[in-house]
């Protein structure tokens, strides 16, 4: 497909002596549409050239020549240079690209032989599936398509939480209660009762603290009976996960969590240790960051355990090798912006490529609270994927079963499992993605206006037109010239910025 921003950045580069890539970064497309299809600010020329943006734009429209391209005009206003390319072309290039790729149209290979990883979900085992995990899924998931999109070799990574000291204190709860509970019938809701009931003990008595702490440590050195039951609580909750991903349409190449690295943490000390850069404070081991303006990153704690730090090192090094990645994204929440922020300036130490250490990449997002606070599975407070998956389903079943009687009770069931997490999925991703959210039940479950809802409902009926045409004549036979209604062009000038806006979606994240 004609690439018309990238010649508009020839033609001005011609004139000016600046980078192409640096002209075409300032090139935009104008709000108002009726000032021309692409625009370029001179303002950034201002203070290099010491001239009036105004004056900047009409000397570079005096210069440049628009002879034998696709530019039909060039209009000066303020301090830009608007662009009008060729109605006629832009049509001609858009219906050809539609033509050779069909379903593929706005994909590409500009990734071709790069490959990228994007870890997000990452839930933690033997806790439920809250709508703190449902932004990380959506958002990493919309990631792994775009990249997908764009021809690069895609890795989607479930790192889930499947180990820590969290595991010390549910196999100390199951020690003592675990004949009371039936993790089998119901394992999440079970397994969280016993994590609420033994944390809140261990608030009272740090001994008991201590035994879950020691329960970790002999889980990491292999010992027979915290295996086996870690095991149990990891088989039983991927289970109950894989029912929400089932629900959502989504799938992971890979479900090496925590635990995985765990046999591979030793290698990291060591390479660490030899950097002589590995310190002891407290009794624990430690990188000092205090140069980068960062508190100390623990490696090793005082009783000889190995913290998450430890064991997201041990992934780097291993994707590093196994991978050989050129770029490796965290979908994770900003809260945790320091431990990236520490763990990558320590991966700086483990000898990996400088295009891995480039690579890597914190894409965070905004918390989702409750408007009686943070969330907390200790605290019980929580609201579930799968509660607000069913709720905006039975709300979808409740507006068909008044509005339509022609549906057989399965094209109801179906319609509204489509439209209701659609719903779900469009207001999440449509949101801004930094900015924190009150969990709302009406703004999260909303089918009016610019909804999942409302964008599935105009596919469909676009369906229903295409499927009433009776021939579609071979693109040859196509008159372009009858394609000069106002939305007409609009929708061709849509369709045309559909890969460029998967690449700016890419780069601005």
């Amino acid at each position: 497909m004609i690439d018309f921003k990238n010649e508009i950045a020839k033609i001005i580069t011609a004139s000016v002596n600046i980078n192409i890539d640096e002209i075409e970064s300032y090139i935009e497309i104008p709000k108002d549409k009726e000032m021309g299809d692409y625009a370029f600010p001179c303002f950034k020329l201002a203070k290099n050239l010491k001239k009036a943006p105004q004056v900047i734009a009409e000397e570079i429209k005096n210069s440049i020549d628009i002879q034998n391209t696709n530019i039909e005009q060039v209009i000066v206003s303020g301090g830009y240079i608007n662009f009008i390319v060729s109605k006629e072309v832009m049509i001609k290039t858009v219906l050809e690209e539609i033509n050779e790729k069909g379903d593929k149209f706005g994909h590409n290979e500009k990734g071709k032989g790069k490959t990228v990883i994007v870890e997000y979900s990452s839930p933690n085992i033997a806790k439920p599936f809250h709508i703190g995990h449902l932004r990380t899924t959506l958002i990493g998931r919309a990631l792994y398509n775009m990249y997908k999109a764009q021809g690069y070799n895609t890795i989607s990574i479930n790192h889930l939480g499947d180990y820590g000291t969290q595991f010390g204190k549910l196999i100390e709860g199951y020690k003592r209660w675990g004949q009371e509970y039936n993790i089998y019938e119901n394992p999440i809701e079970e397994l969280t009762k016993i994590y609420i009931r033994i944390n809140n003990l261990c608030k009272e008595d740090e001994n008991v603290l201590n035994m879950c702490r020691e329960n970790f440590k002999k889980l990491e050195q292999g010992e027979k009976y915290c295996v086996e039951l870690w095991k149990k609580f990891r088989e039983v909750s991927l289970k109950e996960f894989y029912r929400i991903y089932d629900l959502l349409g989504i799938k992971f190449d890979s479900l090496n969590g925590e635990a995985f690295y765990s046999d591979k943490t030793d290698e990291v000390i060591s390479i660490l240790d030899k950097t002589g850069k590995l310190i002891e404070s407290d009794g624990a081991k430690i990188i000092d960051l205090e140069e980068q303006n960062m508190p100390p990153c623990i490696i090793c704690k005082s009783n000889g355990s190995t913290i998450y730090a430890t064991r997201d090192l041990a992934a780097i090094l291993y994707r590093a090798r196994t991978y050989d990645f050129d770029k490796c994204i965290y979908v994770v929440a900003y809260e945790q912006n320091l431990h990236f922020k520490q763990i990558f300036e320590v991966a700086k130490l483990l000898g990996i490529s400088q295009k891995s250490l480039q690579g890597l990449e914190h894409v965070a997002y905004g918390m989702v609270h409750l408007k009686e606070g943070k969330m907390s599975t200790r605290e019980g407070n929580i609201i579930k994927v799968e509660d607000l998956l069913k709720e905006s389903i039975a709300r979808v079943e409740k507006v068909i079963e008044e509005k339509d009687n022609e549906l057989t009770e399965e094209e109801k069931q179906d319609t509204a499992k489509k439209v209701g997490i659609g719903a779900i999925i469009f207001n999440d991703l449509s949101g801004n993605r930094i900015k924190d959210e009150i969990f709302d039940w009406d703004v999260m479950l909303n089918f009016s206006g610019e909804t999942g809802p409302y964008v599935q409902y105009t596919y469909v009926r676009a369906k229903s037109v295409l499927n009433k045409v009776l021939y579609t004549p071979e693109l040859e036979k196509v008159n372009i010239n009858n394609l000069q209604k106002k939305e007409e062009i609009e929708i061709i000038k849509l369709l045309y910025s559909y890969e460029s806006t998967i690449n700016q979606a890419i780069r601005k994240k």
